[in-house]
């Protein structure tokens, strides 16, 4: 097995969670963002990752934005 590149509390893990408190299924999720419910369950699940475009889809969803950090 690949040793893991992310690290904890990266841009991955700050979206799963605010998946999980967000109170919304993944279906509506989903649809509200135009991602598969199924991908979703898969990334909450740290089965698979999102590409940046559909990450920022998800994000926009669930009112949150993606800025670049510098530093």
């Amino acid at each position: 097995m690949g040793t893991s590149r992310k690290k904890p509390g990266g841009i991955e893990e700050t979206l799963r969670e605010a998946i999980r408190r967000s109170g919304l299924t993944h279906y509506a999720l989903g649809k509200a963002a135009g991602v598969a419910p199924a991908q979703l369950d898969r990334f909450v699940a740290g089965e698979r990752d999102l590409k940046l475009a559909t990450a920022a889809r998800v994000a926009e969803a669930l009112g949150l934005g993606l800025r670049p950090v510098r530093g």
